[in-house]
């Protein structure tokens, strides 16, 4: 089998292609694997050509990220649904906060519906890569493995795609001259709304950080997803208990999974933990619509449990993550104390949404009164 090295190509087979990433992990940074549809100018058309983390499917579903686990991401591309105009599928990975160059690990591997591709690290000092590329040649589609390293993470190689990242600083307006006199004032259009790249984990008791949403065209807040992750043989469930803003109370759990479009406006995807299996466990349920809920409490308790005995919840890697397209939000399961329930995280809908780290251990059901 031929491996392609930086600068190989190879030919694809017709179809829906699956992209797997294997990059390793690097003790103490996090690695972020991202892709771009761009033009025959090497630049995506917005900001919504970006397939990551916080936006998670892009062109109707043409590109999408199918998980990250393990040291490895895997996306899913239908070359027959990419939009017109569009040359191009970028592959990137970059270390977040520039914690560690990618020489932490040997290599990063590359498959490609079966096309085999290899990139080596080592000695690298680079925070950011281009991996590899898709493209139509003659009908067909290609892969070409790239390997360009980049210094300063996503922050710097998205703007040479063409994403306008929100954490670069605003250019400086300097002030009016004090002789001449001022021009009539002109209000600008408003600017598209950049990316944020932003990553918050909340790893202690107390801590809070605002939620940033996005709008659609109507003016509705975005839906917000919420996820109960662990990787331990145990069955975690994730539980909801919610207070709408017109009172109206209740719970959204694996025996009442709740709605998008009606009260309580919050929906349960699954009960992924049955059977105690280990591995990549996830519970996600998703708020339909934030403006009309006034408090939210996240918890989890182990069904074999339910109203019944004590556990140590720290020792199961449980964290509740919040994603929306403009960031992400990661509360970690800290608390050591002895119980039957672990209260994790709350969101409170005010003049700005926030989520703040509960981390406290019940002996019996969370009620919003206490919280």
């Amino acid at each position: 089998m031929t491996v392609l090295s930086p600068g190989a190509n190879g030919a694809l087979p017709a179809g829906d292609l699956t992209v797997l990433i294997r990059h390793g992990t690097i003790p103490g940074a996090e690695i972020d694997v991202s892709a771009f549809l761009v033009t025959g100018t090497g630049k995506v058309r917005s900001d919504a050509d970006m397939c990551f983390y916080g936006q998670a499917s892009v062109a109707g579903g043409a590109l999408a990220l199918a998980g990250a686990s393990g040291g490895e991401t895997r996306f899913t591309v239908a070359p027959g649904r990419i939009p017109a105009g569009i040359e191009k599928v970028v592959f990137t990975a970059t270390i977040h906060e520039n914690k560690a160059p990618f020489s932490g690990v040997p290599e990063i591997g590359l498959d490609v519906a079966g096309v085999q591709g290899r990139i080596s690290c080592a000695g690298m000092t680079e925070t950011a890569l281009i991996l590899a590329e898709l493209y139509q040649r003659n009908g067909a589609w290609k892969v070409r493995v790239v390997g360009q390293g980049f210094n300063g993470g996503l922050t710097k190689l998205a703007p040479h795609l063409g994403v306008e990242v929100a954490e670069l600083a605003p250019t400086p307006v300097p002030p009016p001259s004090k002789t001449a006199p001022a021009p009539p004032k002109v209000e600008p259009a408003p600017p598209p709304k950049p990316v944020s790249l932003t990553k918050v984990t909340l790893d202690k008791s107390s801590q809070t950080t605002s939620i940033n949403l996005a709008k659609d065209s109507a003016g509705k807040l975005e839906n917000v997803k919420v996820t109960l992750a662990w990787t331990a043989k145990v069955d975690l469930d994730l539980h909801a208990f919610y207070r709408l803003k017109n009172g109206k109370t209740g719970q959204v759990f694996f025996g009442s999974k709740g709605a998008l479009d009606k009260a309580p406006f919050i929906k349960l995807d699954k009960d992924m933990g049955v059977g105690n299996t280990g591995g990549d466990n996830k519970e996600t349920l998703v708020i339909g619509d934030l403006s009309q809920i006034e408090c939210i409490i996240f918890a989890t308790n182990i069904f074999r449990f339910f109203g019944k005995g004590s556990e140590n919840f720290a020792r199961y890697d449980g964290r509740v993550i919040l994603t929306t397209s403009l960031g992400e939000v990661t509360v970690t399961l800290t608390s050591e104390m002895l119980g039957s329930w672990a209260v994790v995280a709350k969101v409170e809908n005010k003049d700005q949404p926030v989520i703040t780290n509960i981390n406290r251990i019940l002996k019996r059901q969370p009620e919003l009164k206490d919280f």
